[in-house]
């Protein structure tokens, strides 16, 4: 593995996927698969089952769903983990539910955030969802600290969720909010270079998240018909294509270039980030760009690391179908906590 600007000395890794699971596309395509989630069901079920929904108040009459969870497995809790998920995916997503269910029984208690119009939240908000909507994440975060008392406080989140994470951390100084620690598995740095990877990738990429767009645009308009209208030549665009009616539409943003700069955290734009952070991504992911991160500007405590295989949120390690991005973040919540106990600043 490659570590970047890494102050401290990295735990030891294993992650060395051999055979087919060195594709970067069977560890894509794995990540999330019905597979994953059939061979962890009974993990999902013991998350689920202790899970409580709440709706939050996100200032400005924004409201997000959660799902908050208390381990049992000690007296007190090593502390409470935000989990943040990617792009269509939810708070019920496989990996999601496999991370969080890891957390619990290591002792974190766990809470799980749906962004606007993700999961089964559309009919909360009337405006629809966007990726600069980082005010109301920060929002978030903060009803969450609020209502939950467990400390420390991390955030960890996987591709869009890894760049919400970070965002986050370069605003929860001034918002008053005190994050221990940000994880980011595979986080969304530069969201043009993001685009042009999604048209050049195989084709199965754009085809599973624009039905998934495509899904979720339908049911907004079923539940605001007087604020939509997606007919089927407007929702038969690519990408890039729909993108930009829905930006220049129901956005303040002029152009498409604009907004995907708006949310891109690429070149020095974390390095004023004052949390300790880790990132994990792939050299080989399909979908993130590694030239993206290795033209980053990071603080000293910002470690970056960089797998040679695990494709986009993969990282499986055998036919286990196992993660190494769980370990990962385990490891850093631990590491982080540790540091915390011994009285010292954890810095990554």
């Amino acid at each position: 593995m490659t570590s970047i600007r890494s102050p401290a000395p990295m735990p030891p890794t294993d992650f060395r996927p051999r055979g087919l699971l060195r594709n970067p596309h069977v560890q894509s395509v794995l990540a999330s698969s019905s597979l994953r989630r059939l061979r962890f069901r009974d993990h999902h079920r013991m998350l689920e089952r202790a899970s409580v929904e709440h709706i939050l108040d996100c200032g400005d009459g924004v409201r997000l769903q959660g799902f908050h969870a208390r381990q049992v497995v000690q007296a007190q809790a090593r502390g409470l983990v935000v989990l943040l998920h990617g792009w269509e995916g939810s708070a019920q997503s496989s990996y999601v539910l496999n991370v969080g269910a890891r957390l619990l029984r290591e002792g974190w208690d766990v809470f799980r955030l749906n962004f606007r119009d993700h999961g089964g939240s559309h009919h909360l908000n009337r405006e629809m969802f966007h990726s600069c909507r980082i005010g109301e994440v920060v929002g978030a975060v903060g009803e969450i600290g609020r209502r939950f008392a467990e400390r420390p406080l991390a955030i960890a989140g996987f591709s869009l969720g890894g760049n919400f994470a970070l965002r986050v951390g370069l605003r929860a100084p001034e918002a008053g909010i005190e994050v221990s620690k940000l994880i980011a598995v595979c986080p969304a740095i530069h969201p043009p270079s993001i685009l042009d990877a999604l048209e050049k990738a195989p084709w199965f990429y754009h085809a599973y998240f624009m039905r998934r767009w495509r899904d979720s645009l339908k049911r907004k308009q079923s539940l605001f018909p007087g604020e939509y209208a997606f007919d089927e030549r407007v929702l038969e665009q690519d990408m890039r294509a729909l993108t930009a009616d829905m930006i220049t539409r129901y956005t303040e943003f002029g152009t498409l270039e604009e907004y995907l700069h708006g949310y891109s955290i690429g070149g020095d734009r974390l390095a004023a980030l004052a949390v300790p952070a880790s990132i994990l991504t792939a050299q080989d992911d399909p979908i993130i760009p590694v030239q993206d991160f290795e033209s980053m500007s990071l603080p000293a405590n910002v470690q970056l690391e960089i797998a040679p295989h695990g494709g986009h949120c993969g990282f499986i390690r055998d036919w286990s179908l196992k993660s190494y991005a769980e370990d990962y973040l385990v490891a850093h919540e631990m590491r982080s906590y540790s540091a915390r106990m011994r009285g010292r600043p954890a810095t990554n």
